[in-house]
């Protein structure tokens, strides 16, 4: 069971011949997860919400999860579709008061894979936590107990009005999108309920929204706000319907991104900036935390404002837990956000939740509309790129973590023997900086997360600029025979 994990979460085929998550597992996993609460200190009887996204395979695994729980005794609350941030929202909503909650997802991934976020009261568990359910599942040696039940449980319409209210409480109004248009694409992912349950009540016409209706297969495109045709499906939508915004959801709504009236996407560095601009004006000089690949842009835009960038490692988790931790030493670091659109507020228990930051940018709308602006605005001044590219070299050594560490070990001397302007401080990789007459910009090297892949991130601020900076790390990369270079 090994090979389910993912990071933070499970990760696993769960239709066709390679199917590796099955009922089976997910009824293990249940036992273990409950195992895993009482050792934790949780008190019986326990309590744990269980929800999911669209996928064909989810009420199956639905069904094995939950035999799991309660053969441990669980009261369960089953949420039916739910969204991944609806999931801790049911561990502190005193109607519902879980111990722990599961939502069944493999977020943007093919509808033949599927996936288990787990959650304590203390937010989503880490990857040391994963190991420790699969240590329990294999070893399948329970005390199973009495009383285990299973409820029915409209936890969407609470977490929904909990949106409404944060947008009413930050406009002071009861209706304040009225005269508003806004348009969602939920990819026939979780995230249909935002317009009935949030913007509806608000008072806005959200009568363009496309992709509302949950369907597993995923038949119109990836729900991903990282994917280019997701982000022209809900440009196109708000731009046909003449939007004031428009939101574009993955399918777990644990990540979003944004759609100015014009059909600019507001995502990556756009996306990280505008939640910035919030923060910064609400906690002045405060710290940004990001991961690794954010521009030179963003960092010149936060600093622009008095804030602080601090630019740390890829995944999500990482980014906020470096926030948590900078909290503790009294840093104030409400914003942890990665550029693939996971973001979390301090003041939303840094849980990464798409449709928190939606309502919060919603609630800009009124006094931006009345000023004749548009969301653009909060943006203005973020200096971007004029060229990209985004690169993956695959490894084929056996030992790819090892041969990983050594490109960057050898890459990172090289740099400093051409007198190269190596990031500092810098938490991942190896990331160098050349000047206006050398390519404009910077390059970075680091390790896949879990993949034996090498990604390489290169920006230059002129255009053919990234071609340059690339030829110069190309001439060291190609010394290796085991790294596939990929062609530019």
């Amino acid at each position: 069971m090994k090979q389910l994990k993912n990071g933070t979460d499970i990760r696993g085929v769960a239709i066709g011949e390679k199917t590796n998550l099955t009922p089976e597992r997910a009824c293990l996993l249940g036992k273990a997860f409950a195992a895993f609460l009482l050792e934790k200190g949780c008190e019986k009887p326990l309590k744990v919400a269980v929800g999911r996204d669209p996928r064909i395979s989810g009420p199956a695994l639905r069904d094995g999860l939950i035999e799991g729980l309660t053969a441990m005794g669980v009261k369960v609350q089953d949420c039916g579709i739910a969204t991944t941030p609806s999931m801790f929202f049911s561990t502190y909503y005193e109607g519902s008061d879980c111990h722990g909650a599961v939502e069944i997802t493999a977020s943007h991934l093919p509808y033949d894979r599927n996936g288990l976020k787990f959650f304590t009261k203390d937010g989503g568990i880490d990857g040391k936590d994963v190991s420790r359910l699969i240590e329990l599942a294999e070893g399948n040696a329970f005390e199973q107990a009495e009383g285990g039940s299973v409820e029915n449980f409209d936890l969407m319409s609470a977490y929904s009005q909990s949106l409404v209210e944060l947008v009413r409480n930050n406009t002071g109004k009861e209706h304040p999108l009225e005269g508003i248009k806004v348009t969602v694409d939920a990819g026939n992912g979780a995230g249909g309920f935002f317009v009935e349950q949030v913007l509806v009540p608000l008072g806005a016409d959200a009568g363009g929204s496309v992709f509302l209706e949950p369907d597993g297969r995923f038949p119109n495109h990836i729900p991903n706000p990282e994917n280019k045709a997701a982000m022209e499906a809900c440009a196109k939508a708000t731009l046909a319907a003449g939007a004031d915004m428009g939101i574009c959801f993955d399918t777990d709504c644990d990540r979003a991104a944004i759609v100015a009236p014009d059909g600019k996407e507001i995502n990556r560095n756009r996306m990280i900036a505008m939640i910035a601009a919030l923060m910064l004006r609400e906690h002045p000089g405060c710290t940004i935390v990001t991961d690794s690949v954010t521009s030179k842009g963003l960092k010149a835009f936060i600093e622009s404002r008095g804030g602080v960038h601090h630019r740390f490692m890829r995944g999500y988790k990482k980014v906020i837990d470096e926030a948590i931790r900078l909290e503790k030493t009294g840093v104030c670091a409400p914003l942890a956000m990665e550029t693939s659109g996971h973001g979390a507020l301090k003041e939303n228990h840094y849980l990464d939740d798409g449709s928190y930051l939606a309502a919060r940018m919603l609630a800009e709308l009124p006094a931006l509309k009345a000023e004749g602006k548009t969301l653009s605005s909060l943006i203005e001044g973020l200096a971007e790129p004029k060229d990209a590219l985004e690169l993956r070299a695959n490894i084929t050594a056996e030992d790819f973590k090892a041969y990983g560490a050594e490109v960057l070990e050898k890459l990172s001397a090289y740099c400093n023997a051409r007198g190269w302007e190596l990031e500092q401080p810098n938490y991942e990789g190896v990331r160098v900086n050349f000047g206006k007459d050398e390519g404009d910009g910077w390059f970075l090297v680091r390790m896949s997360l879990h993949d034996p892949v090498i990604p390489i991130n290169v920006e230059s601020d002129s255009e053919g600029g990234a071609k340059i900076i690339a030829d110069k790390l190309y001439a060291f990369l190609t010394g290796f025979e085991a790294l596939e270079l990929p062609k530019y």
